[in-house]
């Protein structure tokens, strides 16, 4: 990746893909948020970057979100996600989910509880492409705020989450789990700030792929500057081994805007490769190659029957759980694990 290095006062950096024919750049395809997210009561993601600890944000969010699922049109599908039903007078009170009362404000009964627990990894993109931010905080804060959020959203449900971070290869990893302890656990891997330089997004899926044996749901969390065929190919292997897949892409806003008025001299932040430029003659075709690449990645995903959802580091995180929710939906039931009797351990 390569980020400006200013030679004028008070300009601000980006983080910028190699300018060349092997270039992987992206557009921009979602807009800041809106005001019926902000009348949902989302969190502003700067306020939440302010927060120092990661699972007080993750916290601050999933409430958020819950207050604002409760409000919208949405709501329906927190029924639907963890197969509850609204409770009716006469049903078997010992069935009350009372967490998601203190949500929602409403009575839900909780069904084949035992069948339905999630077995969730996390894969966290720890690369050097992951350090750069323009509005105060990084990708990389985003990312992991947001996987901290996932986290805590479907421990909360009961399910068993494990975490994998990496750059160059696997830097952490926790398996799968429910246990007291283990969503702490989770949280200090995911502060730790580990250097790395390369993004090896396919080798990591690779050796995910052969870690996780027992099926169920794969988030991938990444800028995905990466090459796409190695990817599409480590993606496949965790659909036919019978994985449900979910790719989260993290942009800033200014690798999608490219407004830059001066020459700039930006630096590959994995190769330490610096290329001076002028904007205004590099601007179309930084465009097309990023379209390009963008484009690479959805015909890829939908092939494979990925879903991949980008968001920007100013939206609101709230967006991402209600795109899992909204996933889910769409594709069904969770992957159940056969013979499962409990939570994981």
């Amino acid at each position: 990746m390569l980020v400006l290095k200013p030679s004028f006062p008070n300009c601000c950096s980006t983080s910028l893909n190699r300018l060349r024919e092997d270039s992987f750049l992206l557009m921009p395809v979602v807009s800041p948020a809106s005001s019926a997210d902000r009348g949902r009561g989302y969190a502003d993601p700067k306020t939440l970057m302010a927060i120092r600890n990661l699972e007080l944000r993750a916290r601050v969010v999933v409430e958020g979100f819950w207050n604002g699922l409760h409000r919208s049109p949405y709501h329906g599908f927190s029924v639907e996600f963890t197969e509850y039903r609204q409770y009716s007078p006469g049903d078997d009170t010992r069935y009350l989910d009372w967490r998601l009362f203190a949500r929602s404000d409403r009575y839900y009964l909780k069904k084949f509880e035992d069948e339905t627990n999630l077995r969730c990894h996390l894969l966290v993109d720890q690369s050097r492409s992951m350090e750069y931010g323009s509005i105060g905080y990084s990708k990389s804060d985003f990312a992991r705020t947001l996987a901290a959020t996932l986290a805590w959203f479907l421990h909360g449900q009961g399910d068993a989450v494990g975490l994998f971070t990496f750059g160059e290869q696997v830097n952490d990893y926790l398996p799968a789990r429910n246990r007291q302890g283990h969503l702490r656990q989770l949280m200090l891997a995911l502060e730790k700030q580990v250097p790395g330089r390369e993004t090896n997004v396919a080798g990591v899926l690779q050796r995910v792929s052969e870690t996780v044996r027992k099926r169920g749901l794969i988030v991938l969390v990444s800028d995905l500057l990466a090459p796409v065929e190695p990817l599409e190919n480590n993606l496949a292997r965790l659909t036919a081994a019978g994985h449900e897949t979910m790719v989260f892409q993290i942009l800033d806003p200014n690798e999608l805007a490219f407004e830059f008025s001066q020459a700039t001299l930006l630096e590959d932040l994995e190769s330490g490769r610096e290329i001076a430029l002028d904007p205004d003659s590099i601007r179309s075709e930084y465009q097309r190659k990023l379209s390009a690449h963008l484009e690479l990645i959805d015909s890829n995903c939908r092939r494979l029957g990925i879903p991949v959802h980008r968001l920007v580091t100013n939206q609101p995180l709230e967006i991402a759980l209600l795109e899992l929710l909204k996933s889910r939906n769409r594709r069904g039931k969770w992957q159940r694990r056969s013979g499962s009797t409990g939570r994981s351990s």
